[in-house]
C-alpha cells in the first residue's frame, strides 16, 4: 500500500484533501505528516503557503523526533535547518545529525546571528566540519577569539592531514603564519597610496564615528556569495573514498626516498579577509585592491567604504555598470555615481541606473531625458520600476517616435 506522501507527489488527491493536507489533518504517522507538509511547503503554489503556516506551529517533540532521526529525508532535514525555518530548540539535534549535509551546516553558519553561531560553535560535529570552520570564519558575529580559535583548530587539522610523519612539530605554526594574505603586506602604487591618504583625511569623522563596524554587506552575506558557494560534499553516512596503494617496497640497499614537502597552505579566501579588517582597512582594500574586493566592499553596509570603491584608481568602466544595475547597495552609492563626470559619459551606465528599482526617484527621472527611443520603449514596459517612471518613459517614447516621423 502506498504512503499517502506518494500520493501527494503524484497530484492523485482532491482538493478537498489537499487542504486537509496543507492544515496537517490527514490521519498519517506524526513524521509522514511533517514530510507532506514541507513537500507542500517547498513545491506547491496553492497550498505552500498554509504548508508553512502549519509548519510554523506544529508540536515541537514531533518536529524534534523527526529532525534527530538520521532515517528523516534530506528535503525534511534541510528545511527545518534552513535560516528561514530554523527553531532554536531544534538546532542542537540538526548539528548533530549526521544525514545533514556539511553543505547546509555551513550556508546557516555563514548566515547565523550571534546565538546560534554560539550553539554551533558548541556542536561537536559541527565544529569540527572544515565547511563549517571556513563558513564561521566569515560570519561576522563571531567574537575575534572565537575566530582566533576556529583558525587555530583548522591549521592543525590541515597540518596533520598533509604534514609528513617525522614533520617538526612548527610545522603547524609556520602553517598559520602562511596564511596571511600577500596583498595585506604588498604596498599600493603611488597613485593608489595617494588616493588613500586623501579620502581618509576626508572622511576622518565618519571613519572615527564608525569605529570597529564589521563588514555586513547589504542583502546579505548568503546572498552575496551565491547558492553554488557552499560545497556539496560527502555523507558521514556513504562510504569513504579506497585507501591509497602502499607504496612498493625499495629496492635492498637503494637509498631512502625524501619525504615529500607538505601541500601549499590554504589562505583565506576574500571574504574571510575582509571580514577581518575594520573600517579604515576596508577602506584601504577599497582603493588598493582587487576587482573581486571592490565588488565584495560596495555591497559594505557602512557608507564610508562602499563610497571608497568609486574613488579607486584601477576601478574599471564595465565595475561602474555593474554596481549601477545592483540592487544590493546603498543607495548612497547610486547617488554618487552620477556625481561622477567620468561615469556619466558611459551611456551603459545611465541606462542601468533609470532602469534600477533602488535608483531614487528623483534621480531616476533627471537622467531619463539621455536615454534612446528603445530604451525608453523597454522601460516603459518593466514592471520592476515605479509607475511614475514608467509612464514617463513611455511618453517621451511617443514623443520621440512622433518626431521621427514627421521628418
Amino acid at each position: 500500500m502506498s504512503r499517502m506522501i506518494d500520493q501527494i507527489r503524484a497530484s492523485k488527491l482532491p482538493s478537498n484533501m489537499m487542504q486537509f493536507a496543507a492544515r496537517g489533518a490527514l490521519q498519517v504517522p506524526p513524521a509522514e505528516n511533517i514530510e507532506i507538509l514541507v513537500f507542500l511547503a517547498r513545491h506547491n503554489k496553492v497550498f505552500g503557503d498554509v504548508a508553512r503556516m502549519t509548519l510554523a506551529g506544529w508540536d515541537e517533540k514531533a518536529c524534534l523526533a523527526a529532525v534527530s532521526n538520521p532515517q528523516t529525508p534530506t528535503e525534511v532535514l534541510n528545511y527545518f535547518v534552513s535560516s528561514d525555518n530554523l527553531r532554536p530548540a531544534l538546532l542542537p539535534a540538526l548539528l548533530e545529525n549526521p544525514s545533514v549535509s556539511e553543505g547546509e551546516l555551513a550556508k546557516l553558519a555563514l548566515s547565523a546571528l550571534r546565538e546560534t553561531a554560539e550553539v554551533i560553535l558548541k556542536s561537536a560535529r559541527a565544529s569540527s566540519l572544515p565547511a563549517v570552520i571556513e563558513a564561521l570564519n566569515a560570519n561576522p558575529y563571531l567574537k575575534k577569539e572565537e575566530a582566533e580559535e576556529l583558525r587555530k583548530m583548522s591549521a592543525a587539522a590541515e597540518a596533520a592531514t598533509t604534514a609528513p610523519p617525522d614533520a617538526a612539530p612548527q610545522d603547524a605554526a609556520t602553517h598559520e603564519v602562511q596564511q596571511t594574505p600577500d596583498s595585506a603586506r604588498t604596498p599600493g602604487s603611488p597613485e593608489e597610496e595617494e588616493a588613500v591618504s586623501a579620502y581618509l583625511i576626508e572622511h576622518a569623522n565618519e571613519i572615527a564615528v564608525e569605529g570597529n563596524k564589521p563588514f555586513q554587506p547589504m542583502g546579505g552575506i548568503v546572498e552575496l556569495l551565491g547558492p553554488d558557494y557552499f560545497p556539496v560534499t560527502r555523507s558521514e553516512n556513504a562510504p569513504a573514498p579506497a585507501p591509497a596503494a602502499k607504496p612498493a617496497p625499495a629496492a635492498p640497499g637503494a637509498a631512502p626516498k625524501k619525504p615529500q614537502p607538505p601541500a601549499a597552505p590554504k589562505r583565506e579566501n576574500t571574504l574571510q579577509k575582509i571580514n577581518s579588517l575594520d573600517v579604515k582597512g576596508r577602506i584601504q582594500l577599497a582603493l588598493k585592491g582587487s576587482k573581486e574586493e571592490r565588488s565584495i566592499l560596495i555591497r559594505d553596509g557602512t557608507k564610508v567604504v562602499a563610497l571608497a570603491v568609486l574613488e579607486a584608481p584601477k576601478l574599471a568602466d564595465g565595475e561602474v555598470e555593474t554596481f549601477a544595475s545592483q540592487k544590493n547597495v546603498l543607495e548612497a552609492v547610486l547617488r554618487q555615481i552620477p556625481l561622477k563626470r567620468r561615469f556619466m559619459k558611459n551611456y551603459i551606465v545611465v541606462r542601468n541606473l533609470v532602469a534600477n528599482p533602488r535608483t531614487p526617484l528623483d534621480l531616476g527621472l533627471g537622467l531619463m531625458k539621455n536615454l534612446l527611443t528603445q530604451d525608453l520603449k523597454n522601460l516603459s514596459a518593466n514592471k520592476e520600476i515605479s509607475e511614475t517612471i514608467r509612464k514617463l518613459a513611455l511618453k517621451m517614447y511617443k514623443q520621440k517616435m512622433e518626431t521621427a516621423n514627421k521628418k
